[in-house]
């Protein structure tokens, strides 16, 4: 008996289907190593959401995920591998984009990604993406997976447009 744990091939071979079948940018391999620690760049990244506005912190996020799942930036928690990325993020200003890494390292910073960070092992988060959704009678469940998103649709009593597979993420 025993079970089939060696889901790393698989789960790889799932998320290139997804990102065909829905044009979301992704390399055809995966960033080497792979996982990597992000430390450094979770910490600049607390220090953005402390300091910037939601849009800023959301264009950081893009750019570092085409960053690393596009461009296979690697290894991306090297500040000369990250800095360059945010800095574009926020509009070409490495000045800025330096100021933030350095925050990442103030105790403030590293309260917040600390609280996220037990946060997230309270919501049983265990991978990326990771979802947390409250319906409105205050009940919470949590997500995995990109494929998931209709079911986030429905446990929050969302209404579908159109039915199908494409309705249904």
């Amino acid at each position: 008996g025993g079970v089939f744990t060696d889901k790393g091939p698989y789960i790889f071979h799932q998320r290139a289907r997804w990102a065909t079948r829905f044009s979301i940018p992704f390399a055809a391999t995966s960033p080497e190593p792979f996982p990597q620690l992000t430390l450094q760049v979770q910490r600049t990244l607390c220090a953005i959401m402390l300091t910037q506005t939601p849009e800023t912190l959301d264009a950081c996020f893009a750019a570092l995920y085409h960053a690393f799942w596009v461009d296979l930036v690697s290894p991306i928690n090297k500040p000369e591998n990250f800095l360059p990325v945010i800095s574009r993020a926020l509009g070409g200003d490495e000045k800025l984009a330096r100021e933030m890494f350095e925050k990442g390292n103030s105790a403030e910073a590293k309260k917040l990604l600390a609280g996220n960070t037990e946060q997230a092992f309270q919501d049983g988060a265990f991978g990326l993406p990771w979802f947390v959704a409250t319906d409105a009678e205050g009940k919470k469940e949590g997500f995995w997976g990109f494929d998931q998103l209709g079911q986030v649709v429905d446990h929050l009593g969302l209404e579908r447009v159109g039915s199908g597979y494409r309705a249904m993420l």
